[in-house]
Parts: structure tokens; C-alpha cells; sequence
């Protein structure tokens, strides 16, 4: 038998706040998180980009100074979010053994390993700190997370790029199906605004170079795109069997109807520019939930601002939806928050979360002239949204992952 699988909590600290109200506010209020990078490195490396959507409230304002120096930023940012959705969620008597965590990140612990190298090399090795290992591992974020909260049900973490926290939702899904657990905390974090990974995006013409305006440089669907903004920060969403959530009073605020990952097979970094593999994730997501693809009435697409991407996911949109696409408002925003990478998913995950519980879309700021050759009805204001609503959020990453979570109104 399919239980129903509802959101309880909500936690997160991004580009464009600290908490996750205060992110949503920005959001609306059409908030770009994007701003010049104030630190020594960026002009010690003559880096060809200057700015990134770094997260506007610093974990060591939140944390507890020992927090911060035994963790990376990817696990402080996870902790914060994790607590708050916690706290959201309103949890207070949980047997252990039936809560588990379903984290993700894309890169992992990058500043606490080219720190431990540099420190290596400059110092030599009886300097190197004795918990660099803990804190580079990947698994750390979700480590963190489920230590702080006691969670024994199981912590996972999933390294699939940018796909990585819609990932965890779809195992969250899956998990809570199987009888694992009665709650799962699922997220995603990325701590990595580092000198490597913008020399290394930069590099590979990835990112944009609007170093002159960061607040308009990501700009989805927009003829004038030329990359996608580094983000970091964390999102976490607390979700549990309706039966369970119902039975403690708990606050609901949509339902997770499912998800459904796939793969390209294509290529290391483009997407499959007919996007059949990224199709028939959205299209498992909405069917093996028992909806149709007329029942879909918001999306929030992955839209990177990239200009090969923002075509691939078109293609792939108008494959499952055809004439229907142009009937159905479509958020990218990660024009406001910049691309968390493995945290994008659960972020926006969130976001579509959100917008079906206050029944308001979420724009997409930025766009000035649209593609035509991206017909899609692209919600610029915000926009109120009526009665019984399905939405998917869309993740996709390199390596051909492709990873879609569905959502419904209570």
C-alpha cells in the first residue's frame, strides 16, 4: 500500500538570508543574492571572476565557536539548516531508530582539503589538523546533521553533482515507503565559493562573467545569459508518513508526491541537448504518482542561466508537455540565489514547497529579452496560483544526472 508522504519542516540559510523565511522574503521581493567577493584570493589568483552568491548570514554568527572549527562550511551551513527545520517541524518525541537523514553535496569539504594541503606543504605534516578527514569527507554535512539530532535510522548522502538534493528527496521517498523510518530530515549543502572551482568553472566557460554587475549576472532564459553564479548555503525539509505527521498535530505543508532519477549517458558536463533521459524523470514523477501531465501547474526549472543548459532543459520540458508548456508558469531561481550546486535541489525543492503552501509563485528576476527559442511562460512577479496544484522541481548535474521531485497542495 502507497502511504502519502507529507513536509513538516523547513530549514535553510542561503544567498538571500539566514533562516528560511527570511530567504523566501528576498525571493519575493526579487532580491538578487549575487555580490563582489571581499577577499584577498580574488586578486592574489587573478581570477577571471570576481563575484559569487555567497550565503548572506555567516555560520560563525549562528554557531557556537567549537561548531565552527570542527566542521567545514559545507557542515555548518547543513547544521543551521538542519536545526531550523527541526525546530519547524516541531518534533519533540522520536524513537531514534525511526528518524533517519538524506543528505547530499556536490563537491564536499573543499576548503578544509586545499586548506590541510597548503598547510602540508607550508608547514609540514604535524601541523595538519586531526580532524581533516572528518571534515573534507562528503558525508560529513549528513553526519553532522544526524549526530546533532540522534538520527539512527540511517544518514546517506548522495554525490550526484547538481542533482544531488533532489536525489536525497527521492530517497527520502522511497525510504519513508519501505517502513525505515517515520521521519526523514533530507537536504543538501555546498560551501564551495573557493579559488579552485571558479578558476576551474571559469575556465571551462561555465560561469558568467558580468563582473561589473553581479546582482543581474544570472539570468535564466534570457538571450544575454552567459553562465551560471557560484552559490552556497544549505536547505533542509523535514519529511514524514502522513499517518505519522497527522497522529502528532503536526503542521503540513504539501504533500511529496515522489521523484524519479535518470540518467544521460552522455557526456561529462553538457546535458543531452534532446533531454529524452531528463524527460522521463519528470514524466515518472507525475505518472508513477497517478497524475497526468495536465495536472502539473507550476515548475521550477533547474535553469542555470547557462546557455546550452537552459535549451536542454526546454527541449526536455517541451518533449513531455508539448503544447501544454506554454499554459504552465515556470521559476528559475537561481537567478536570485545563485547555483548552490549540491544544495540547488533542496533550495528549491523549498521554494516549490513554498509556493504551493502560500499559493504564490516565485519570480524569476533578470530577464530582459527572453530566448525565443525558450518559449516557456516565465513568472517575472510574483504570481498567486489557485486550487488543488501539482508542481515538480527539476535538478540536473554533471555526468548526465538528472533527478525530479513532485509536489501537490494540501
Amino acid at each position: 500500500m502507497t502511504k502519502k508522504i507529507v513536509i513538516t519542516g523547513l530549514g535553510a540559510t542561503t544567498p538571500l538570508g539566514g533562516t528560511m523565511a527570511s530567504t523566501w522574503d528576498a525571493l519575493l521581493a526579487g532580491e538578487s543574492g549575487a555580490r563582489t567577493i571581499e577577499a584577498e584570493w580574488v586578486e592574489q589568483y587573478e581570477l577571471p571572476v570576481t563575484f559569487a552568491a555567497q550565503a548572506r548570514v555567516a555560520a560563525a554568527d549562528v554557531l557556537e565557536r567549537v561548531e565552527t572549527k570542527r566542521l567545514d562550511p559545507s557542515s555548518q551551513f547543513a547544521l543551521i539548516a538542519g536545526r531550523e527545520a527541526w525546530a519547524d517541524a516541531g518534533l519533540t518525541e522520536l524513537a531514534p531508530e525511526r528518524l533517519g537523514v538524506e543528505w547530499a553535496t556536490g563537491i564536499g569539504g573543499v576548503w578544509t582539503l586545499l586548506d590541510a594541503w597548503d598547510t602540508l606543504r607550508e608547514r609540514g605534516p604535524r601541523r595538519v589538523l586531526p580532524m581533516t578527514v572528518p571534515m573534507l569527507m562528503p558525508n560529513g554535512p549528513g553526519a553532522a546533521v544526524g549526530m546533532d539530532l540522534g538520527a539512527r535510522a540511517g544518514i546517506r548522502t548522495a554525490v550526484s553533482a547538481c542533482a544531488s538534493s533532489t536525489e536525497s528527496l527521492v530517497n527520502a521517498y522511497d525510504h519513508l515507503q519501505a517502513g525505515d523510518a517515520d521521519v526523514i530530515i533530507a537536504g543538501g549543502s555546498e560551501a564551495a565559493i573557493h579559488p579552485i572551482t571558479i578558476a576551474s568553472f571559469a575556465a571551462m566557460q561555465a560561469l558568467s562573467k558580468r563582473n561589473d554587475d553581479p546582482a543581474r549576472a544570472s539570468r535564466p532564459y534570457d538571450i544575454d545569459r552567459d553562465g551560471f553564479v557560484m552559490g552556497e548555503g544549505a536547505a533542509a525539509i523535514v519529511v514524514e508518513t502522513e499517518e505519522h505527521a497527522k497522529a502528532r498535530g503536526a503542521k503540513i505543508y504539501a504533500e511529496l508526491i515522489g521523484g524519479s532519477v535518470t540518467s544521460d549517458a552522455y557526456h561529462i558536463t553538457a546535458p543531452d541537448p534532446e533531454g529524452s533521459a531528463a524527460a522521463r524523470a519528470m514524466l515518472q514523477t507525475i505518472t508513477n504518482a497517478g497524475y497526468d501531465v495536465s495536472d502539473v501547474r507550476h515548475i521550477n526549472a533547474h535553469a542555470t542561466s547557462t546557455p546550452v543548459g537552459d535549451i536542454a532543459e526546454f527541449n526536455a520540458l517541451k518533449r513531455i508537455f508539448g503544447d501544454k508548456l506554454a499554459s504552465i508558469p515556470v521559476s528559475a531561481t537561481k537567478a536570485s540565489t545563485g547555483h548552490l550546486l549540491g544544495g540547488a535541489g533542496a533550495i528549491e525543492a523549498a521554494f516549490t514547497i513554498k509556493a504551493l503552501e502560500t499559493r504564490t509563485l516565485p519570480p524569476t528576476i533578470n530577464l530582459e529579452n527572453q530566448d525565443p527559442e525558450i518559449q516557456v511562460d516565465v513568472v517575472t512577479l510574483p504570481r498567486s496560483i489557485e486550487g488543488d496544484a501539482v508542481a515538480i522541481s527539476n535538478s540536473f548535474g554533471f555526468g548526465g544526472h538528472n533527478a525530479v521531485a513532485g509536489f501537490r497542495t494540501i
